[in-house]
Protein backbone atom coordinates (compact mmCIF):
# COMPACT_ATOMS: atom_id res chain seq x y z
CA UNK A 1 0.00 0.00 0.00
CA UNK A 2 1.53 3.16 -0.85
CA UNK A 3 2.44 5.50 2.19
CA UNK A 4 0.28 8.69 3.48
CA UNK A 5 3.11 11.00 5.46
CA UNK A 6 1.75 13.48 7.74
CA UNK A 7 4.03 15.63 8.61
CA UNK A 8 3.96 18.17 11.24
CA UNK A 9 6.34 21.19 10.43
CA UNK A 10 5.96 22.95 13.87
CA UNK A 11 7.08 19.36 15.49
CA UNK A 12 10.37 19.75 18.13
CA UNK A 13 11.05 23.73 16.72
CA UNK A 14 10.87 22.91 13.44
CA UNK A 15 13.74 20.15 13.62
CA UNK A 16 10.80 17.72 12.20
CA UNK A 17 10.87 19.54 8.65
CA UNK A 18 14.74 19.20 8.38
CA UNK A 19 14.63 15.56 8.63
CA UNK A 20 12.03 15.27 6.18
CA UNK A 21 14.07 15.04 3.19
CA UNK A 22 16.53 12.01 4.85
CA UNK A 23 12.96 10.54 5.15
CA UNK A 24 12.03 10.96 1.41
CA UNK A 25 15.48 9.78 0.30
CA UNK A 26 15.20 6.82 2.04
CA UNK A 27 11.83 5.33 0.56
CA UNK A 28 12.74 6.50 -2.44
CA UNK A 29 16.23 4.60 -2.35
CA UNK A 30 13.28 1.41 -1.46
CA UNK A 31 10.94 2.57 -4.34
CA UNK A 32 8.03 3.16 -1.75
CA UNK A 33 5.38 5.13 -3.36
CA UNK A 34 4.34 8.14 -0.67
CA UNK A 35 3.11 11.54 -0.92
CA UNK A 36 3.98 14.03 1.89
CA UNK A 37 1.16 16.11 3.45
CA UNK A 38 2.07 18.94 6.09
CA UNK A 39 -0.77 19.01 8.56
CA UNK A 40 -1.94 22.39 9.86
CA UNK A 41 -3.04 21.18 13.80
CA UNK A 42 -3.73 17.90 15.36
CA UNK A 43 -7.96 17.92 13.82
CA UNK A 44 -6.01 18.59 10.01
CA UNK A 45 -3.47 15.69 10.80
CA UNK A 46 -6.48 13.67 11.74
CA UNK A 47 -8.81 14.12 9.21
CA UNK A 48 -5.93 13.81 6.71
CA UNK A 49 -5.09 10.38 7.83
CA UNK A 50 -8.72 8.92 7.47
CA UNK A 51 -8.64 10.55 4.15
CA UNK A 52 -5.48 8.65 3.46
CA UNK A 53 -7.41 5.32 5.02
CA UNK A 54 -10.51 5.79 2.28
CA UNK A 55 -8.03 6.31 -0.61
CA UNK A 56 -6.33 3.07 0.28
CA UNK A 57 -3.35 4.40 1.78
CA UNK A 58 -0.90 3.73 5.33
CA UNK A 59 -1.16 6.71 7.23
CA UNK A 60 2.49 7.61 8.27
CA UNK A 61 3.17 10.46 11.20
CA UNK A 62 6.15 12.38 11.51
CA UNK A 63 5.41 14.34 14.75
CA UNK A 64 5.60 13.73 18.22
CA UNK A 65 3.27 12.02 20.79
CA UNK A 66 0.76 14.57 20.17
CA UNK A 67 -0.06 13.89 16.66
CA UNK A 68 0.88 10.14 17.21
CA UNK A 69 -1.74 9.62 19.86
CA UNK A 70 -4.47 12.16 18.12
CA UNK A 71 -4.20 10.28 14.90
CA UNK A 72 -3.71 6.76 16.34
CA UNK A 73 -6.88 7.29 18.56
CA UNK A 74 -8.73 8.14 15.48
CA UNK A 75 -7.64 5.05 13.53
CA UNK A 76 -8.97 2.65 16.39
CA UNK A 77 -10.94 0.10 15.29
CA UNK A 78 -9.44 0.30 11.48
CA UNK A 79 -7.67 -2.46 9.84
CA UNK A 80 -5.27 -0.03 7.99
CA UNK A 81 -2.17 -0.10 10.10
CA UNK A 82 -0.52 3.18 11.33
CA UNK A 83 3.28 4.19 10.50
CA UNK A 84 5.72 6.54 12.71
CA UNK A 85 8.52 8.15 12.49
CA UNK A 86 9.85 10.04 15.52
CA UNK A 87 9.99 13.75 14.71
CA UNK A 88 8.96 15.38 18.47
CA UNK A 89 10.72 16.19 21.40
CA UNK A 90 9.53 13.30 23.70
CA UNK A 91 9.07 10.32 21.36
CA UNK A 92 8.17 7.96 23.96
CA UNK A 93 5.70 5.65 22.45
CA UNK A 94 8.11 5.16 19.68
CA UNK A 95 10.42 4.83 22.24
CA UNK A 96 8.50 1.80 23.74
CA UNK A 97 7.66 0.29 20.36
CA UNK A 98 11.41 0.29 19.80
CA UNK A 99 11.06 2.45 16.93
CA UNK A 100 14.49 3.99 15.88
CA UNK A 101 15.07 7.70 16.41
CA UNK A 102 17.26 7.85 12.79
CA UNK A 103 15.13 8.93 9.95
CA UNK A 104 16.13 6.64 8.17
CA UNK A 105 16.17 3.56 10.21
CA UNK A 106 12.31 4.53 11.15
CA UNK A 107 11.45 4.78 7.20
CA UNK A 108 12.98 1.02 6.75
CA UNK A 109 10.64 -0.30 9.33
CA UNK A 110 7.77 1.08 7.11
CA UNK A 111 9.15 -1.61 4.63
CA UNK A 112 10.32 -4.21 6.39
CA UNK A 113 8.26 -3.84 9.88
CA UNK A 114 5.32 -5.91 10.49
CA UNK A 115 1.62 -4.64 12.23
CA UNK A 116 1.25 -4.94 15.68
CA UNK A 117 -2.15 -4.52 17.77
CA UNK A 118 -2.22 -2.07 21.08
CA UNK A 119 -4.50 -1.08 23.05
CA UNK A 120 -6.39 2.39 22.82
CA UNK A 121 -7.12 4.40 25.79
CA UNK A 122 -10.34 6.69 26.63
CA UNK A 123 -10.94 9.73 28.91
CA UNK A 124 -14.10 10.57 28.70
CA UNK A 125 -14.22 9.70 25.01
CA UNK A 126 -11.10 10.99 24.13
CA UNK A 127 -8.58 8.75 23.02
CA UNK A 128 -4.92 8.46 23.82
CA UNK A 129 -2.09 5.97 23.03
CA UNK A 130 -0.39 6.10 26.02
CA UNK A 131 -0.10 7.95 29.58
CA UNK A 132 -2.92 9.88 31.33
CA UNK A 133 -2.02 12.51 33.91
CA UNK A 134 -3.04 14.22 36.57
CA UNK A 135 -1.83 16.27 39.45
CA UNK A 136 1.70 17.11 39.46
CA UNK A 137 2.45 16.16 35.91
CA UNK A 138 -0.29 17.36 34.71
CA UNK A 139 0.85 20.50 35.46
CA UNK A 140 4.06 19.90 34.33
CA UNK A 141 3.07 19.39 31.46
CA UNK A 142 1.15 22.59 30.48
CA UNK A 143 4.74 23.95 31.31
CA UNK A 144 6.64 21.90 29.24
CA UNK A 145 4.72 22.58 26.14
CA UNK A 146 4.58 26.41 26.49
CA UNK A 147 8.41 26.53 27.32
CA UNK A 148 10.16 27.08 23.87
CA UNK A 149 13.56 28.09 24.67
CA UNK A 150 15.03 24.09 25.41
CA UNK A 151 14.98 21.26 23.86
CA UNK A 152 14.71 17.50 24.52
CA UNK A 153 14.82 16.10 28.27
CA UNK A 154 15.86 19.77 29.16
CA UNK A 155 12.39 20.72 28.96
CA UNK A 156 10.73 18.53 31.20
CA UNK A 157 13.40 18.81 33.36
CA UNK A 158 12.84 22.37 33.66
CA UNK A 159 8.98 22.04 33.63
CA UNK A 160 9.02 19.88 36.81
CA UNK A 161 11.10 21.89 38.80
CA UNK A 162 9.30 25.16 38.35
CA UNK A 163 5.83 23.22 39.14
CA UNK A 164 7.32 21.89 41.96
CA UNK A 165 7.90 25.54 43.30
CA UNK A 166 4.43 26.78 43.83
CA UNK A 167 2.99 22.73 44.26
CA UNK A 168 0.57 21.98 46.79
CA UNK A 169 -0.12 18.53 47.60
CA UNK A 170 -3.81 17.48 46.43
CA UNK A 171 -6.89 14.98 47.29
CA UNK A 172 -7.28 12.22 44.45
CA UNK A 173 -9.63 9.75 44.61
CA UNK A 174 -9.42 6.55 41.90
CA UNK A 175 -12.91 4.65 42.04
CA UNK A 176 -12.76 1.14 40.28
CA UNK A 177 -15.31 -0.82 40.40
CA UNK A 178 -17.41 -0.56 44.11
CA UNK A 179 -13.52 -0.17 45.50
CA UNK A 180 -12.09 4.13 46.29
CA UNK A 181 -8.66 4.67 46.94
CA UNK A 182 -8.21 8.41 48.42
CA UNK A 183 -4.98 9.59 49.01
CA UNK A 184 -3.43 12.79 49.67
CA UNK A 185 -0.39 13.54 47.45
CA UNK A 186 1.22 15.01 43.99
CA UNK A 187 -0.08 12.98 41.33
CA UNK A 188 -2.06 9.93 39.55
CA UNK A 189 -0.52 8.18 36.27
CA UNK A 190 -2.85 6.02 34.30
CA UNK A 191 -0.47 4.13 31.87
CA UNK A 192 -1.55 2.13 28.53
CA UNK A 193 2.82 2.20 27.75
CA UNK A 194 5.84 2.87 29.77
CA UNK A 195 7.14 6.06 29.34
CA UNK A 196 6.15 9.60 29.04
CA UNK A 197 8.00 12.82 29.24
CA UNK A 198 10.73 12.11 26.85
CA UNK A 199 11.95 8.68 28.67
CA UNK A 200 10.25 8.71 32.46
CA UNK A 201 9.61 5.34 33.07
CA UNK A 202 6.62 5.96 35.45
CA UNK A 203 4.91 2.56 34.40
CA UNK A 204 8.00 0.64 33.87
CA UNK A 205 5.54 -2.42 33.77
CA UNK A 206 2.95 -1.55 31.73
CA UNK A 207 2.62 -3.58 28.59
CA UNK A 208 0.77 -1.82 25.51
CA UNK A 209 -1.58 -5.26 25.25
CA UNK A 210 -2.10 -6.24 27.99
CA UNK A 211 -5.43 -5.10 28.02
CA UNK A 212 -5.50 -2.70 31.17
CA UNK A 213 -4.24 0.79 32.61
CA UNK A 214 -1.30 0.25 35.22
CA UNK A 215 -2.40 3.39 37.54
CA UNK A 216 0.55 4.70 39.32
CA UNK A 217 -0.07 6.96 42.48
CA UNK A 218 2.80 9.33 43.76
CA UNK A 219 1.66 10.01 47.43
CA UNK A 220 2.53 12.98 49.68
CA UNK A 221 6.42 13.28 50.73
CA UNK A 222 8.61 16.54 51.35
CA UNK A 223 9.86 18.00 47.74
CA UNK A 224 13.32 17.73 49.16
CA UNK A 225 12.67 14.08 48.56
CA UNK A 226 10.33 14.29 45.47
CA UNK A 227 13.06 15.96 43.98
CA UNK A 228 15.81 13.63 44.56
CA UNK A 229 13.78 10.66 43.64
CA UNK A 230 12.70 12.47 40.10
CA UNK A 231 15.80 10.69 38.64
CA UNK A 232 14.64 7.07 39.49
CA UNK A 233 11.87 7.55 37.18
CA UNK A 234 14.14 7.53 34.12
CA UNK A 235 14.82 4.14 35.29
CA UNK A 236 11.67 3.15 36.45
CA UNK A 237 13.19 2.23 39.99
CA UNK A 238 11.18 4.95 41.54
CA UNK A 239 8.17 2.57 42.15
CA UNK A 240 9.94 0.77 44.98
CA UNK A 241 9.38 4.08 47.01
CA UNK A 242 6.90 3.63 49.55
CA UNK A 243 4.86 6.84 48.80
CA UNK A 244 4.05 5.07 45.19
CA UNK A 245 1.28 3.11 44.84
CA UNK A 246 1.06 0.73 41.47
CA UNK A 247 -2.27 -1.49 40.55
CA UNK A 248 -4.23 -2.14 37.21
CA UNK A 249 -7.77 -1.95 36.56
CA UNK A 250 -9.23 -1.67 32.95
CA UNK A 251 -11.90 1.20 33.70
CA UNK A 252 -11.88 3.49 36.90
CA UNK A 253 -13.49 7.05 37.75
CA UNK A 254 -11.08 9.99 38.59
CA UNK A 255 -11.53 13.27 40.29
CA UNK A 256 -9.43 15.24 42.15
CA UNK A 257 -9.74 18.27 45.04
CA UNK A 258 -8.42 21.10 42.67
CA UNK A 259 -9.81 21.02 39.11
CA UNK A 260 -6.66 19.79 37.72
CA UNK A 261 -6.48 19.10 33.52
CA UNK A 262 -6.01 15.81 32.07
CA UNK A 263 -2.97 15.14 29.54
CA UNK A 264 -1.86 12.17 27.55
CA UNK A 265 0.41 12.13 24.71
CA UNK A 266 1.60 15.56 25.72
CA UNK A 267 -1.15 17.04 24.88
CA UNK A 268 -4.43 18.57 26.54
CA UNK A 269 -6.93 15.60 26.30
CA UNK A 270 -9.81 16.65 28.68
CA UNK A 271 -10.54 17.74 32.76
CA UNK A 272 -11.71 16.58 35.62
CA UNK A 273 -13.52 14.42 36.77
CA UNK A 274 -12.61 11.70 34.26
CA UNK A 275 -13.95 7.99 33.29
CA UNK A 276 -11.16 6.20 31.84
CA UNK A 277 -11.56 2.96 29.48
CA UNK A 278 -9.73 0.53 27.66
CA UNK A 279 -9.75 -0.21 23.92
CA UNK A 280 -8.20 -3.85 24.25
CA UNK A 281 -5.95 -4.27 20.40
CA UNK A 282 -7.52 -1.66 18.51
CA UNK A 283 -5.05 0.22 16.80
CA UNK A 284 -2.52 -1.67 14.20
CA UNK A 285 0.82 -0.21 14.40
CA UNK A 286 4.02 -1.11 12.53
CA UNK A 287 6.95 -1.89 14.48
CA UNK A 288 10.51 -3.45 13.78
CA UNK A 289 10.41 -7.16 13.12
CA UNK A 290 12.66 -7.97 16.49
CA UNK A 291 10.72 -5.33 18.67
CA UNK A 292 10.23 -6.44 22.34
CA UNK A 293 7.65 -4.01 24.28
Amino acid sequence: MPLALLVNPSSAGGKTLKLLPRVEQALDEQRVVFRVQKTKDLKHGVDQALNAIEAGEVPVVMSGDGLVGAVGGAMAGAETPLGIIPGGRGNDLARVLGIPDEPELAAEVLVRGHSRRIDVGEANGARFLGIVSVGFDSEANRLANETHFLRGNLVYAYAALRTLLGWKPARFTVRVDAERIRFTGYSVSVANSKAFGGGMFIAPDAELDDGEFDIVTIGEVSKARFVSNLPKVFKGTHVEDDEVQVFRAQHLELTASKPFPVYADGEHLTDLPASLRVLPGALSVLVPPAAEV
